[in-house]
């Protein structure tokens, strides 16, 4: 498959699926990433043949050569988004197109192949079809689902595989934050840095995040909940948390987030944040921000809140900064205003719950 091409999807039901019984009672309490549905979505690629043998089929373990490419050279690529029940008992995702062509440029990037749009989004519905039942209720409930791409083929020279499979798994998803949310504290690396110019800041792919798993066992040992990573260039500037993309909001009702200069991933809830904030009367800008500035306008009052978005945990505030020679405190290290409401907006357009201007929220079923 190439192009525009259509894939047809070969449907093989689970013939050994979790009881209600006891599907109910894992969903009860699914915590994040340790409950997963009875099906998975595969599709195959091949150079000179494209995409082929679309199935929805039972989730299992994936037969893996140890010659594999991606074992040895990396090549890997996932998303993540949500599938949300309403209450009128349809099912929706939010921007699912925007994941779509993320995965797209994040293939792009890493030389895999690109999954067109319009199959990828399809694949979700497929899964979500099958796995209907396995969408948790309640006001923070949704479905995880997870595609990723890895280069499959046995050999190990080093340059683009010539094969690769494309999955998608889902796993239900009870409230991120137990108790309420709560401003969390970040620990400033400063010897870490994420990624440098011409790297892959800008792809979804697993490098970067085992490039970063250091660092957050770093800021953990310091008591921290986060790690904040600086540029790679001067280590001056602000890019990004580990797993989430950081907003500051000032004084004068001025938000700012660091640019998109190819360090930084290109957040979907990034992205929405700053189409939310802008139509809420903020002054949105998008330029760097030093630590040197962040500690100092916290300081002084200017800057009244700091906060972290992402899918999992949507919005998240920021009430507390370690790095090794102190600390500082956002706010009073309470969450803000303005982080709340547009936590709360956001969530709602997630849901179903109001407005969708911008016809993010797509419905599947």
């Amino acid at each position: 498959m190439s192009g525009g091409d259509k894939l047809d999807f070969e449907i093989r039901p689970n013939p050994a699926p979790v009881s209600a019984a006891d599907r109910a009672a894992l969903l009860a309490n699914p915590g994040f990433g340790r409950v997963f549905t009875d099906h998975m979505v595969t599709i195959r690629y091949a150079e000179g043949k494209g995409w082929y043998d679309a199935r929805v089929e039972a989730r299992a373990p994936i037969p893996m050569d140890p010659a594999s490419a991606v074992l040895h050279y990396a090549q890997e690529i996932f998303e993540g988004l949500k599938a949300y029940r309403t209450a009128d008992g349809a099912v929706t995702m939010f921007r699912p197109e925007a994941n779509a062509n993320r995965f797209i440029a994040s293939a792009r990037r890493l030389a895999m192949p690109e999954l067109p749009a319009e199959t990828f989004v399809e694949s979700l519905r497929r899964l979500v079809e099958i796995d209907r039942e396995w969408i948790p209720d309640g006001p923070d409930a949704s479905l995880y689902l997870r595609p990723f791409m890895f280069a499959s083929e046995v050999f190990l020279g080093v340059r683009p595989a010539n094969e690769y499979l494309y999955c998608v798994i889902a796993s239900p998803a009870g409230a991120y934050f137990a108790g309420g949310v709560k401003p969390v504290t970040v620990w400033v690396s400063p010897d870490y840095t994420r990624a440098a110019p011409g790297g892959t800041g800008a792809a979804k792919c697993g490098g970067n995040y085992a490039a970063s798993l250091a660092a957050q066992a770093e800021a953990i040992e310091a008591g921290c909940d986060q790690v904040v990573f600086l540029d790679a260039v001067e280590r001056r500037f602000v890019d990004e948390l580990g797993g989430m993309n950081v907003f500051f909001v000032y004084d004068d009702n001025t938000l700012v987030t660091p640019p998109l200069t190819g360090t930084i991933l290109p957040g979907i809830t990034r992205d929405a944040v700053l189409t939310l904030a802008a139509a809420a009367g903020h002054r949105v800008e998008e330029r760097p921000v030093s630590f040197a500035d962040w500690q100092a306008d916290a300081a002084s009052g200017r800057l009244r809140e700091v906060f972290a978005c992402g899918t999992a945990a949507v919005i998240t505030p920021i009430g507390r900064v370690r790095f090794p020679d102190g600390e500082f405190l956002i706010g009073g290290g309470e969450p803000g205003r303005s982080t709340m409401a547009l936590r709360e907006q956001l969530v709602s357009i997630q849901r179903g719950e109001a407005e969708d201007p911008h016809g993010w929220v797509q419905r599947v079923l």
